[in-house]
């Protein structure tokens, strides 16, 4: 793995179409649509809160998990983001918050590594990256000390250039909405793409699945999400793995799918979501 690796995160940030759609953001405060986002499809806590045997530990949300990830790469360890002003960002503007997640730069200038998406993250809209910062200033603050990610490929001096105002995607045009939640909001693309020689293959492998995860429970491997693999399950199936881990023939799911955050995923979302993966082109 090289510094290509990051290559693929710039042009993460162009497939994923938005604009402007805000009439119905409108209808929700920043801190219900950031509550609503975080408990439930961009789901921060699945890396951030440490977990114990029975999931997330109680008392301990957003405050940083570590080990996280380790591979030849990279051991990857995820911050405490609580407000917390010496072990977490109790410090941060809400501009130096949306530069960390849309920009992948902490207010020290240093650049934030994988696994963090930041490639897709680049396309969250200003509304909901907004309502994702006023949910993170209202969390508990926790003191926790995480030991920095060591990275042994090089980072690159930037993921591209400063990103701008990007606008809402109308939650009325369903497909465009589900690419949305399933792209820069949820990165499940990202997951479910095979890798490939600069990481993640989205460009020609979209969905396609083969994803390897390593973690306390053993190996799982991301599923094919285009037609191919969803070609013969009903939305009532493919609802019921998204939302409990479960496959319809009673089968557990292994992590690290985010299986109680995705239970509170709204039915139109989950609609929209398996709609857009239903136009994928079959692999």
């Amino acid at each position: 793995m090289t510094k290509n690796l990051f290559a693929r995160a710039i042009a993460l940030s162009f497939i994923a179409p938005v604009w402007l759609g805000a009439s119905a953001a409108s209808a929700e405060t920043l801190l219900e649509r950031g509550t609503y986002l975080m408990e439930s499809i961009v789901a921060c806590g699945n890396c951030h809160t440490p977990k114990g045997p029975n999931g997330d530990i109680p008392g301990m949300e957003l405050a940083g998990m570590a080990p996280f990830e380790k591979n030849p790469a990279f051991d990857a360890n995820a911050p405490n983001i609580t407000p917390d002003k010496e072990t977490g960002i109790g410090n941060w503007t809400d501009a130096q918050i949306i530069a960390s997640i849309r920009e992948g730069k902490r207010p020290d200038g240093s650049i934030i590594g994988p696994p963090m998406p930041i490639g897709l993250y680049r396309g969250l809209s200003d509304w909901d990256v907004q309502a994702i910062v006023a949910y993170l200033r209202q969390v508990k603050s926790i003191k926790n000390a995480i030991t920095k990610s060591v990275y042994r490929i090089p980072l690159p001096p930037a993921y591209g250039p400063p990103v701008g105002s990007v606008p809402s995607v109308p939650q009325d045009d369903r497909v465009a909405y589900g690419a949305y939640l399933a792209g820069p909001a949820g990165h499940c693309i990202e997951c479910h793409s095979p890798m490939g020689p600069k990481g993640p293959d989205i460009v020609n492998q979209l969905g396609a699945g083969g994803f390897e995860f390593h973690g306390p429970w053993g190996t799982s491997v991301s599923s094919n999400i285009t037609p191919t693999g969803l070609a013969d399950r009903s939305y009532q199936e493919i609802r019921q793995m998204i939302t409990t881990g479960t496959r319809p023939d009673g089968s557990k799911m292994l992590p690290p799918m985010a299986y109680p955050y995705y239970a509170k995923i709204k039915e139109k979302d989950l609609q929209a979501i398996v709609a857009y993966l239903r136009t994928l082109t079959p692999k």
